[in-house]
């Protein structure tokens, strides 16, 4: 059966911090009650409205999650691997279940104003996957193109290997999920033909390298209500705006049946996992998707 997991929101544009920070709270605890398989958080900088770092509230939400896979999203290029490994390692030891490093390239305006030369993004990207792993496995590490390493450690080191999860949607970058990652992890912004074939990629690409196919998910934008068109109402005006810039028929609202299909339909394509964000800026009406999400699993399972 495919899982679902949730990515909890870390932007809240018009909320005080303290409620800001509840709210991912409040969020992981729904999650955890409606036996969602995986919990994340994303990965933003330099950002003009309020973003709440991905490692700081990781480490508080584990507190409400439970034994479940976890883990977060970090643009490569924008951290410093020393740093992040010995973050990660942190974290994994915080948590009682695995965690998972879901992994992107950024963009320019952020390494613009963190100094960093995005021409060579893709050159960092790979770097830094190297370091991380070698750094989990305990060895010293030297690197002398990006950071200038010299024997550099960890410690503590995780308890288990961390699973590496490559975000990628240009079909080179998903060629190179199949070369390095252990899963892959698709574009919200896919259309169900546009997953499809992207996924029949990644999957092509692992089995070219005769690599196995690790974990496929996709993240998809959701709002579940009671009724298809409650769902639908409520989802109107944020998709009058132009929500994220993400396709109509990209987003995943509807009714508990509803979803449900979706989320087979996604299954029959190959992906293992869906990691969802909710639509809504109003607090009760996520909480009452997530919770609608325990329905959609039993629904999945029969």
């Amino acid at each position: 059966m495919i899982k679902i997991g949730i990515s909890v929101s870390s932007s809240y544009p018009n909320q005080a911090p303290q409620d800001a920070t509840r709210f991912m709270i409040e969020r992981t605890r729904a999650a955890r009650f409606a036996g969602l398989d995986a919990l994340f958080v994303g990965d933003h900088h330099v950002t003009p409205s309020p973003y709440y770092q991905n490692n700081v509230m990781l480490a508080r939400m584990l507190a409400e999650w439970g034994d479940k896979p976890f883990g977060a999203l970090y643009l490569l290029p924008l951290w410093h691997p020393v740093l992040l490994a010995e973050q990660i390692a942190s974290l994994s030891a915080l948590g009682t279940g695995p965690f998972i490093m879901q992994c992107g390239l950024g963009d320019a305006r952020q390494g613009d104003a963190m100094g960093i030369d995005m021409s060579r993004r893709v050159g960092r990207f790979v770097a830094a996957l190297e370091i991380l792993r070698a750094l989990w496995r305990g060895e010293r590490v030297d690197e002398h193109s990006f950071w200038g390493l010299s024997q550099a450690l960890i410690s503590p080191l995780p308890s288990e290997e961390i699973k590496v999860w490559i975000g990628a949607v240009a079909l080179p970058a998903i060629d190179r999920a199949s070369r390095l990652g252990d899963g892959w992890l698709a574009s919200p912004s896919l259309t169900q033909n546009e997953a499809g074939a992207a996924c029949a990629r990644y999957q092509a690409g692992c089995h070219e390298l005769n690599r196995p196919v690790g974990a496929t998910a996709i993240r998809r934008d959701v709002l579940i209500a009671d009724s298809a068109e409650t769902a639908r109402k409520t989802a109107a005006p944020y998709i009058a705006k132009g929500y994220r810039g993400i396709p109509e028929q990209a987003l995943m609202i509807g009714s508990v049946e509803q979803i449900a299909e979706e989320m087979r339909a996604l299954e029959a394509q190959g992906y293992t996992d869906v990691i969802i964000r909710n639509i809504s800026a109003d607090q009760s009406i996520c909480l009452k998707s997530i919770e609608l999400l325990a329905e959609v699993k039993a629904k999945l399972a029969v």
